[in-house]
């Protein structure tokens, strides 16, 4: 639980005084499509994983 405090306190402290209201939400939405990004690369890992894909 600290360590998802600490993430979200991280989070909201990288889009503290950003500046230009359009600027601030650029940087919010990419990085929400970033971690959407981020666990679908995970899914797919973890799915050649479980079906016994051979990484030659």
């Amino acid at each position: 639980m600290n360590t998802l405090l600490l993430i979200k306190e991280i989070y909201l402290n990288g889009f503290r005084n950003l500046g230009h209201f359009l600027v601030k939400r650029y940087f919010k939405i990419f990085a929400w499509f970033s971690f959407a990004m981020f666990l679908v690369v995970l899914y797919a890992f973890t799915y050649r994983l479980a079906t016994g894909f051979p990484f030659d």
